[in-house]
Order: C-alpha cells, then structure tokens, then sequence
C-alpha cells in the first residue's frame, strides 16, 4: 500500500480539522518513516525479489521493529502521547493521530503476502491482494480519491490543485506498480523516504501554509 494511505489522511483531517494536512501525511506512512533508515542500517532486512507478488518486487522478510503488529500499536500510542505532548491537543485529536498511524498497518494487511509478523517476526498474516494487480491499483485509487473527495467537500480550497496533485500521486504510484523494480533495496527505502517527505511538503504548500495565512 502506498497511495491509498493517503486516504486516510483527508478523512481523518475531516474529521478534525485542527490536525495539519501534512502532519497526517507523515501519520499515515509513520512505520515507513522508521522502516527505510532501517533498512538503511541494516536493522531491518528487504530483499529485491521480482515476481514475489505481481505489483510489488520488495520480499519484506524481517520487519519486526516497524510493521508487526505489536510494533506498530507501540508507534501508534508514542506518535498519539508524543501529539498530545508537543501540540497540547485533545485526548480526541492525540487519540485521531494514533489512529493514522495504525491505519497503516490495517491496509497493509489487506494488500501484503503474509510477511506482517503479529510479534517479533513470527505469526505472519496478509490478504495478498497485492498478486491481483487491477485490484489492488484500483484499491488505492479509490481509498486516496475517496479521501480526497470526502475532504474537498467539507473544504472546497484549491480543489483543482488538490485534484491535480491527487492524478500526480495516482501516476507515480503506477510507475512503482507498473515499472522497474528498484536496483537495491537501499534505493527502495531512499526513494520511499523521499517521496513521503516531497508528499508531506507538497500538501503543507497547497493547504497548511494558506490555513497558517490565514490565523496569522
């Protein structure tokens, strides 16, 4: 899962608007976050392994520090108490952040093969939708328009950059689905490191920046 985590970003940001569009960005790929300077530093392991699944070239075979499920309830409640800390927020808005982080783990289960551990690196789960290749783009087509869509109807600001943006992110993520598989797995967690945080910058200039204007 890629784009589609976005979704959930503007349907929580609907849900409260208080929260910062790219604050919920980087929520929704936190385990990611972490996961790629861990692969990085060899901490965690990913191998390059064309034809693994149909859409994806990446065998995640040892993740336990970011994508078990334990793991990820652990960096869901640190990223809610670390929210309420730094921004004094709510016990709900904290409680809305916690949530984003986990909603990753949630879609990664339906598309990955199981390589998820549920501890450690054992218990591995997946739905494997990731070997229907037209199921699973469309997925994440329609859980980040969805989204989108569900967000500009409450805050109509900039819907033609937003939707431009939104075609953008469906075009890259076709080239991960339909192109060459990376040339080494430090180039995969590089790329995913740099794409989250583009993404995150991208969405403060077309909507956080204008709401910060604005209270100023």
């Amino acid at each position: 899962m890629f784009v589609g985590h976005y979704g959930a970003s503007f349907a929580i940001k609907k849900a409260d608007a208080s929260i910062p569009v790219w604050v919920l960005f980087l929520a929704v790929q936190w385990l990611d976050v972490i996961w790629a300077p861990l692969v990085l530093l060899g901490i965690e392991k990913v191998r390059i392994v064309p034809g693994v699944t149909a859409t994806n070239p990446l065998d995640l075979y040892y993740m336990p520090y970011t994508h078990s499920l334990v793991a990820a309830l652990v960096w869901s409640a640190a990223a809610a108490g670390a929210y309420h800390l730094l921004r004094r927020a709510t016990t709900r808005t904290s409680f809305l952040i916690g949530l984003a982080v986990f909603s990753h783990w949630i879609l990664d289960f339906v598309v990955h093969r199981p390589d998820l551990p549920l501890y450690d690196n054992t218990a591995k789960v997946g739905l494997g939708l990731w070997d229907h290749r037209a199921l699973a783009f469309g997925l994440e087509a329609a859980l980040l328009l969805g989204g989108m869509a569900a967000f500009l109807r409450a805050r109509p600001t900039r819907p033609s950059a937003i939707i431009t943006f939104g075609v953008v992110m469906l075009g890259v993520h076709a080239y991960v689905f339909f192109g060459p598989p990376p040339a080494s797995p430090a180039a995969a967690a590089s790329t995913a490191l740099a794409a989250y945080g583009i993404f995150a910058l991208v969405i403060w200039f077309l909507v956080d920046r204008r709401s910060s204007a604005r209270a100023a």
